[in-house]
């Protein structure tokens, strides 16, 4: 088929879309829901500019459709708008409904059922059951059917799915709007919104082709003349564009969903960068189409890159999830994962990608181990520049898939340019300040946590753990502490991680901003050892000297718990 041929469309009101017994239906591998209120809001201000100009009229873009019958249509692309506006006719009916209800005039009824029939879902001649004009996907149509069709509230909405929250909070969104723009009880005007304004005055581009693969052959022109695509779209319709088979298309369409499921919609522009960065060392999220298109040009490449996307996937979700399944057979990975995430560190993907497809468990684990260390020293304690790691990272990775480095050892001594040096990192540690609150504080625990396990030799898991952060120069100190640490310097001392020691919540709780002659009876009967060396350090008072020297032996102990076993 000739892209001339490709593209000749016919311009259609949304009445003329949806009229004349019409359906269409999502397929099962596009997308959920995904419309939030921003776009929502462009859409009622488009609706508003029509209500105020009798003569506008306003554009909606193209709708891509597969034609099953004359009348049914698969969407390709398209289903992000016929949903919004399908409920906002459900919307307007529903409102129809409580007029009527409430007894209003019965021309109610009969707008609301003329409403319903029109742009919501006919009754079948024959067997005169409803049929819906939108069948959503596997993952929407339940609540889009049951509920909203049907103008039924959900009981719990917190429950939904993040898809079927959406379509629930669009018709809220637009219930609201509807309300503050006409008089409840003006139905000719709430009627005459969809009939005049919605139905007549939005136009939408129809492309109706002979099958899916010429589908997505179009999405480039489309993209190129303002159709709004994710990047994950665009990849996805250019991969499907290339495949000549039908039977392709099938067996990809059911994969690209399962990889989809597991990676999601939102991060997979994220995990397919890591895949490239297996291969080259830079590669911006800005050119990642550019270098799909060089890379993909047959059939058999989309199979190739699928394959190789597929067997990546899994450990792309994991690494995000120390209780993923795939640390079951590996609970030892599990630890250093958990430490990746509270460090919000994702340069390693790539690295770990080649090792985790080259080495043993065993030796994944170390690798993990390895990471986990120069993370905590790269980036939580010396704050370096972020753009390093993802080279370093890219060049381990193509070391490991090269056999170029075939054991943790090997792969360490790759990856020595980002690890912090030990003058480095005790320099650092002894002037670190820290939250106390929030996900920072969740780092902060852990270091004290792991500095407690130093000193006391037993377990202190700081997701389970009890304790809470004890500021012994407490965050709102009292005018008397002036005595032992100057005013000027408070704000400097309190989140010096030297001024921190662990304390069961009670006990913090009942001294909270006492004097320290007054804490330290607490921290001599603490669980903690790190809390009961405190008054052997100080037996008389809390001043910036102690603080200091404190953190300097932090800093010493720190120095081994983060250290490489290959450094």
């Amino acid at each position: 088929m000739s892209k001339s041929n490709l593209l000749d469309t016919s311009t259609q009101t949304f009445q003329d879309l949806v009229g004349n017994g019409k359906s269409y239906k999502v397929p099962t591998y596009q997308r959920d829901y995904s419309w939030a209120e921003e776009q929502w809001e462009d859409l009622w201000q488009d609706v508003l500019e029509l209500k105020d100009d009798a003569e506008a009229r306003h554009y909606m873009g193209a709708v891509v459709v597969k034609a099953i019958s004359d009348r049914q249509f698969l969407i390709i692309d398209g289903q992000q708008r016929l949903a919004t506006l399908t409920i906002l006719c459900l919307v307007v009916i529903n409102r129809l409904q409580q007029l009527v209800e409430n007894g209003s005039p019965t021309a109610n009824v009969e707008r609301a059922t003329a409403l319903r029939s029109r742009f919501i879902g006919e009754k079948d001649p024959a067997s005169l059951t409803e049929v819906s004009k939108l069948i959503l996907n596997e993952h929407d149509n339940g609540f889009f059917q049951d509920y909203l069709v049907q103008l039924k509230m959900p009981f719990n909405p917190r429950s939904l799915s993040k898809s079927n929250r959406l379509l629930h909070g669009c018709f809220r969104y637009f219930d609201s709007s509807v309300g503050k723009l006409i008089d409840s009880c003006d139905g000719r005007k709430l009627a005459e919104l969809i009939s005049e304004v919605v139905a007549r005055r939005l136009l939408f581009i129809l492309i109706k082709v002979d099958d899916e693969i010429s589908a997505y052959t179009v999405f480039e022109t489309l993209n190129a003349r303002g159709l709004e695509l994710t990047t994950t779209d665009l990849l996805k319709n250019y991969l499907f564009s290339k495949l000549r088979a039908q039977h392709d298309l099938e067996a990809v369409q059911r994969r690209w969903n399962r990889l989809i499921t597991t990676v999601r919609q939102e991060h997979f522009g994220e995990f397919l960068r890591f895949h490239y960065l297996t291969q080259y060392r830079k590669i911006r999220s800005g050119r990642l189409f550019k270098m799909v298109r060089t890379e993909v040009q047959t059939s058999e490449d989309v199979l190739k890159l699928l394959t190789v996307l597929e067997g990546r996937s899994e450990l792309f979700d994991a690494i995000g999830d120390p209780s993923h399944s795939l640390w079951i057979e590996n609970k030892d990975a599990q630890k250093y994962v958990a430490e990746l995430k509270l460090f919000r560190v994702r340069q390693m993907i790539p690295l770990l990608f080649a090792a985790y497809e080259k080495l043993s468990p065993q030796e994944f684990v170390r690798v993990l181990k390895l990471v986990s260390t120069i993370s905590f020293r790269y980036t939580v304690i010396s704050g370096l520049n972020p753009s390093e790691l993802e080279q370093v990272y890219s060049e381990g990775a193509q070391a490991i898939l090269s056999d170029e480095a075939k054991t943790p050892r090997e792969i360490s001594d790759r990856l020595k340019a980002i690890y912090v040096s030990d003058d480095k990192f005790v320099a650092d540690f002894k002037e670190l300040s820290v939250s106390t609150s929030g996900s920072r504080g969740k780092v902060t625990k852990y270091i004290l946590c792991r500095l407690e396990e130093e000193l006391s030799s037993k377990a202190c898991d700081p997701e389970t753990d009890p304790g809470s952060i004890e500021h012994i120069l407490p965050e709102n100190p009292t005018h008397e502490w002036s005595d032992s640490i100057d005013q000027g310097e408070w704000d400097e001392l309190v989140y010096r991680l030297g001024n921190l020691t662990l304390l069961k919540r009670s006990k913090n709780s009942r001294i909270g901003n006492s004097l320290y002659l007054d804490k330290k009876s607490a921290y001599e009967e603490s669980e903690y050892a790190l809390s009961r060396r405190i008054p052997e350090i100080a037996p008389e008072d809390w001043t910036k000297a102690l603080i200091i020297a404190r953190q300097r032996e932090m800093a010493e102990s720190a120095k081994q718990l983060w250290r490489s076993d290959f450094a």
